[in-house]
């Protein structure tokens, strides 16, 4: 892929988000192509949480605007906020956020389910999704019969069940042990290797050296945003 014209996913022009006096993001301005691996990192309560809330459509700016694949998210209203983030974004959470008395196949079913999607078809599309993240295997596990590696890659299954256009990972690695962490990263490197367009929160500079890009929030402001010339493998 030419990464020169790459397409923008995600612009923010000039976005404010307040909670009554408080600015929790200040005039901040992104762009984020298709098939970038992006960091955002920064320490808590400098606004990436917000900032992570309003690409996911979770939130809405207070000021500016957000275009997702240049569609006025701002003006959008719930039930539109609501369909873009079943249509075009995959989330994984750091808590794997999976309810417990359904097994993999059934979670990984869920975005589907308000789709106009078969039954049956949805059930071969959860199965082809786990397959891909090596968990074929695993499909009548419950979440309490996984790891808590097998139980992430088990969220980005469901995260990839729709082909979004984006993955939004918070804090992927955060609940996992080393070598679980290494996994799953190994995991979202594979996924952007493959066209993925992935972006990635976390407060940890190891976990954000993954990235091909890395975006430095601080105060509700972008402090830095460079180029990744140093990009660490997950082996």
């Amino acid at each position: 892929m030419d990464k020169n014209s790459q397409e923008i996913i995600v612009k923010f022009d000039e976005v404010t988000k307040q909670y009554g006096d408080l600015v929790v993001l200040d005039k901040l301005n992104l762009d984020i192509k298709k098939n970038e691996m992006v960091s955002i990192i920064g320490p808590s309560g400098s606004g990436k949480s917000t900032l992570m809330n309003i690409i996911g459509c979770l939130d809405t700016p207070t000021s500016g605007t957000y275009q997702f694949e240049g569609e006025l998210v701002h003006e959008m209203d719930d039930d539109q906020l609501a369909s873009i983030r079943n249509r075009k974004i995959g989330f994984v959470y750091q808590t794997f956020n999976l309810p417990p008395k359904a097994n993999a196949l059934r979670n990984v079913e869920v975005p589907l389910i308000y789709s106009n999607i078969s039954k049956v078809d949805r059930l071969k599309m959860a199965e082809s999704s786990l397959v891909s993240v090596g968990l074929g295997d695993r499909l009548d596990h419950k979440p309490n019969e996984l790891s808590g590696g097998q139980r992430q890659r088990v969220a980005i299954a469901r995260a990839l069940v729709n082909n979004p256009s984006i993955i939004l990972a918070d804090e992927p690695t955060g609940n996992l042990d080393s070598k679980s962490g290494i996994e799953i990263m190994k995991r979202l490197h594979e996924l952007y290797a493959k066209g993925n367009t992935i972006i990635l929160v976390t407060h940890e500079q190891e976990i954000a050296m993954h990235a091909n890009r890395i975006t430095t929030i601080f105060d509700g402001k972008i402090k830095e945003d460079r180029l990744n010339k140093y990009i660490k493998k997950a082996l």
